[in-house]
């Protein structure tokens, strides 16, 4: 059957976003990895550029742990060993013995009884938000949250939710106060890190109102906070906005995918609770696991960041972090400051935001521009992201495109 008139409307709505300036367009394929050399770290080709080498500030990948010889090794032995993929999930076939090493070592790394991995941080999210939550359930979420969180709580549908302003923790005890007597339980959701500012949540805090409320609630007012951008690049030792606030919740979402470089997501916490989601958390019972080689391959990575020489490369990160936000501040442009790579360029206009990373694409630097709704409207930015393999030079490189820059 034809969808003339489906495409008709759809292709309308394209160019609604076109001109609203939010379209994200065609996607940049990325055809080689380029080794770091001399005094630059390393680079990316991309289709159509021919030779031209480009340096990557728009990655996840804080460690640069995706292209070390040793976590590339780990997840080549276990993929001759095991296979390229699962082949079912996990309750049907069997799991396989790199998921539980992988799951035993998240857990002793988070100082937790147990750990269970999921497909993505995303999946996980969606996963066991819904199952936590009941009819006589409240969930009360910072508006700055991820998408994931947001999603999960329509699918949720509890009996009540709140949305507090950003880090507005008046707002948070109010909403408490709010839901007293009416529910049994409360999840207080929160980004441990916001990925697209930065700045991170009072964690402690956060848990010091949960406690002060607690006894309010039959079933507890619980924490989760999706901490996927902290966790391997916040902290002294890299565990994330729990070590930079001095704080533990009750349920630690994170990310295989950005600085353990790797794929998948996972969450830890109290061992009969990672038991209760094992049976019920449909993105966990019926979706298959990550690969034998990416739990291998993360295990390493893992293994790398809790060490001597992961601390270094988390120095090395902060150094390179303070250098390029101190030198976007010099060249007069707006920032969020904190500790995190992720570094803001708020430019509030998405027509100049388009040019600007235009412009640092001619100069042979790859970054990524955020409008609406990725980012409140007004809020337009460019998402710098500094990663462990960038070197002085590489921040150099990418202020000196940024100070020559003319939208006139």
């Amino acid at each position: 059957m034809p969808t003339d008139r489906l495409e008709e409307s759809l292709s309308r709505r394209l160019d609604e976003l076109e001109r609203e300036g939010r379209r994200k367009g065609a996607e940049p394929v990325i055809s080689a990895l380029v080794p770091a050399a001399g005094d630059r770290g390393p680079r990316v080709r991309l289709e159509g550029e021919g030779d031209r080498a480009f340096l990557r500030m728009n990655s996840n990948g804080y460690l640069g742990m995706a292209t070390r010889a040793e976590v590339v090794a780990a997840e080549e032995e276990a993929t001759r060993r095991f296979g390229t993929g699962p082949q079912a999930v996990r309750f049907i076939s069997g799991t396989q013995s790199p998921h539980v090493e992988l799951e035993r070592r998240l857990a002793r790394f988070h100082d937790r009884e147990a750990a269970m991995i999921l497909s993505s941080a995303y999946a996980t999210v969606m996963g066991i938000l819904p199952s936590l939550v009941t009819p006589e359930t409240a969930v009360i979420s910072d508006d700055l949250n991820h998408n994931c969180i947001i999603n999960a709580i329509r699918l949720a549908g509890p009996l009540e939710k709140k949305v507090y302003p950003h880090l507005d923790l008046r707002a948070l005890e109010a909403s408490l106060e709010a839901v007293a007597g009416r529910c049994r339980r409360v999840l207080i959701v929160t980004d441990g890190v916001f990925s697209m500012r930065g700045d991170h949540a009072p964690l402690d805090e956060i848990m010091a109102i949960a406690r002060r409320h607690d006894e309010r609630f039959p079933e507890n007012v619980v924490v989760v906070a999706d901490d996927s951008p902290g966790v391997g690049a916040l902290g002294a030792t890299g565990r994330g906005c729990e070590e930079a606030c001095g704080a533990r919740v009750d349920v630690l979402v994170a990310t295989l995918g950005k600085a353990l470089g790797v794929n998948g997501g996972y969450l830890v916490g109290a061992r009969e609770l990672i038991a209760y989601l094992r049976e019920v958390a449909p993105f966990y019972v019926y979706s298959n696991p990550i690969t034998a080689g990416e739990a291998a391959a993360a295990t390493k990575a893992l293994e790398i960041l809790d060490s001597k020489s992961g601390r270094a490369l988390l120095a090395h990160l902060r150094a390179m972090t303070e250098r390029f936000e101190q030198g976007i501040v010099r060249l007069g442009y707006e920032t969020i400051p904190g500790a995190h790579p992720v570094v803001p360029l708020l430019v509030r206009d998405s027509r100049r935001t388009r040019a600007l990373v235009e412009h640092l694409r001619r100069e042979g630097i790859l970054a990524t521009g955020l409008a609406y709704p990725v980012v409140p409207r007004g809020e337009d930015e460019i998402r710098f992201q500094i990663c462990a393999d960038h070197t002085p030079t590489d921040i150099d490189e990418a202020l000196a495109a940024i100070s020559c820059f003319s939208d006139a």
